[in-house]
């Protein structure tokens, strides 16, 4: 496969797609969970994801073989998927799409913030601490704000623990032995790491069932197909065909889309602060992502 080296038209395209994918599935997880309990809902699509992995192994003859020293990374990252997981289904649960995903998508300044201290050539420069406090600026405002529909304080922490634990994912793919995988073989640790946690997890945080109907049982499918499994392989794809620092400069856009998807399509209330906030994150993702 070429590697370009900058982000094409067509790669530009496809991560617009992939960012409006992603920020339609919190939506997706919202309605979703109207049928499931949130981590009983993680488990099942985390068992669901692994058999479409594991079928698309199959077909394309992917090899299932983990690099000698690496299986302590896949425990680890696969741990962090688990408890990611249980952050944002439950976050979706007791907040909004607009909030939860203000906090999710943090992730970058996290990521950022770590990376200075353990990768040597990801030193914050002044324009990266300038976008790094534009968007820890943004997410204590939206911590801040007790106003507009379903706000809790809980599902807001949640939602920014589990940006911290996607931080770590890429942060320990970056510095274990797990990197030299191929990307079939880290999304499989994860999910077989996370499906049996998160589904033993679920009796003790909360219903397994509420009131199941067609559109839940669809929602599912969504976020098992096109999200969990082919949606994670085709942004590790996009990795691999195009510069990280310009595959990641497209991710301010899933926040601004969720935001704005919560709105639409579930009638959320925005109120000014949490745009102002929403401002304040995507400015900082672009500045952190900009070399």
């Amino acid at each position: 496969m070429e590697r370009k080296d900058h982000v094409d038209l067509f790669g530009a395209v496809a991560l617009v797609g992939f960012a409006s994918l992603f920020a339609l599935n919190q939506v997706v997880i919202k309605v979703t969970g109207g049928g499931f309990g949130p981590v009983f809902m993680a488990g099942l699509r985390s068992v669901g994801a692994l058999a479409v992995l594991a079928l698309w192994m199959w077909v394309r003859g992917v090899r299932l073989t983990t690099p000698p020293g690496a299986a302590l990374g896949g425990v680890i990252a696969g741990l962090l998927f688990a408890v990611e997981f249980i952050g944002v289904f439950i976050a979706l649960d007791l907040t909004t799409v607009s909030r939860a995903s203000i906090m999710l998508y943090s992730m970058p300044v996290w990521l950022a913030l770590a990376a200075h201290f353990v990768l040597p050539n990801e030193r914050l420069t002044r324009r990266r601490m300038l976008g790094l406090a534009l968007a820890m600026s943004g997410v204590t405002v939206a911590l801040l704000d007790r106003g507009g529909g379903a706000v809790s304080l809980a599902g807001d922490l949640l939602a920014l623990m589990a940006a911290m634990c996607w931080a770590g994912i890429a942060l320990t793919v970056r510095l274990t032995p797990i990197s030299r995988a191929t990307p079939e073989v880290q999304l499989l640790w994860q999910l077989v790491i996370s499906a049996p946690i998160l589904l033993a997890c679920a009796p003790y945080m909360g219903d397994l069932f509420r009131d199941v109907a067609p559109i839940h049982l669809a929602g599912l499918a969504f976020q098992i197909v096109l999200i969990a499994s082919l949606g994670f392989l085709a942004w590790f794809w996009l990795l691999k065909r195009y510069p990280a620092s310009g595959v990641a400069s497209f991710s301010f856009l899933s926040p601004v889309l969720a935001v704005i998807l919560g709105w639409a399509l579930l009638g959320e209330e925005v109120q000014l602060p949490v745009w102002g906030a929403l401002a304040l994150v995507a400015v900082g993702i672009v500045l952190i992502n900009r070399k």
